[in-house]
């Protein structure tokens, strides 16, 4: 991938498709063979799902709310394919979501950019759609990181760059795929939020806790909370997650800071006195920044 579209991996799935593409599409006062040249409408039977897709679990309820504003609005970003050497089939790169609730919607074609791409390039993007538009599950962002460590030889730091978040979120998200299965399984289904998961990994029991916590209902302090006893009960104590408090700053705000930093994928650090002070967060690049104003504009 050229070094202005790996820039533009951190900027949202405008820029992957390219930003003259978009507008392209989008523009009604094109002449019809200039719009041609950037996309096309496909049916919908020749479409097909990437095999790969980072995410694994679609809701009935969200997919519901998007084929109603379908139905009334039409599909208004075209669908980024790749061609798939059968006939005239192409598979889906980006906006499975929109194939999955057109297909509820009752439609019979979409609108499609068409792209020739490699696999490394078509998990990216996957992943990127994901984490940017509606948030992966984090053990399906562990293992879309992990893919491309392990397919395509990228390292952590690579793979950070890519998908616009640091190299601790993605250190702390690969962590979670050390969990046994049954308990990643909690994760993915929503009975354990990635702090739990986070909390009991380290564990010598991390199934029996897992259970405890969901039986009982316990928030994630708790869960740390149970996860130092149970080490302490068997005679080996854990690090606490996290650094040391750091003087005047208790330990209740850094894990806080933790918990922001591990879910924004960004450096946070909370400044407080008596209860007012502010809250800062770093970025390295603007794309960083980019992502920090759509997650805090979101509605």
């Amino acid at each position: 991938m050229a070094t202005e579209g790996r820039r533009g991996l951190g900027r949202g799935l405008s820029a992957l498709l390219g930003e003259n593409e978009v507008s392209a599409t989008l523009n009604p006062d094109l002449h019809p063979s200039e719009k041609a040249a950037w996309s096309l409408m496909v049916p919908i039977e020749f479409l097909r799902p990437n095999p790969e897709q980072p995410r694994k679990l679609f809701s009935d309820a969200e997919l519901d709310e998007l084929a109603n504003s379908i139905r009334e609005k039409g599909v208004i970003q075209p669908l980024l394919v790749r061609p798939t050497g059968i006939g005239s089939e192409y598979e889906i790169v980006a906006g499975e979501r929109r194939w999955r609730a057109a297909q509820r919607a009752g439609l019979h074609e979409l609108p499609v950019v068409i792209r020739n791409l490699a696999d490394g390039e078509v998990l990216e993007i996957g992943i990127i759609e994901n984490v940017q538009r509606v948030d992966l599950n984090p053990i399906e962002e562990a293992l879309a990181y992990r893919q491309l460590m392990d397919r395509f030889g990228r390292t952590q730091d690579a793979v950070a760059e890519s998908v616009g978040k640091s190299r601790p979120h993605v250190a702390n998200a690969l962590r979670l795929l050390n969990l046994p299965e049954a308990v990643q399984g909690y994760v993915l289904q929503g009975q354990l939020t990635a702090g739990h998961a986070r909390a009991i990994v380290s564990a010598s029991d991390p199934l029996g806790l897992a259970r405890q916590v969901i039986d009982q209902t316990l928030s994630v302090r708790q869960a740390e909370a149970l996860a130092r006893k149970n080490a302490e009960d068997a005679g080996r104590p854990i690090r606490a997650k996290g650094p040391a408090a750091p003087r005047g700053k208790d330990a209740d705000t850094v894990a806080l800071e933790n918990d922001l930093s591990d879910s924004l994928g960004l450096t946070v650090e909370i400044l407080d006195q008596d209860g007012a002070g502010e809250v800062r967060v770093r970025y390295k690049t603007l794309e960083q920044l980019d992502e920090l104003c759509r997650r805090l504009s979101r509605h």
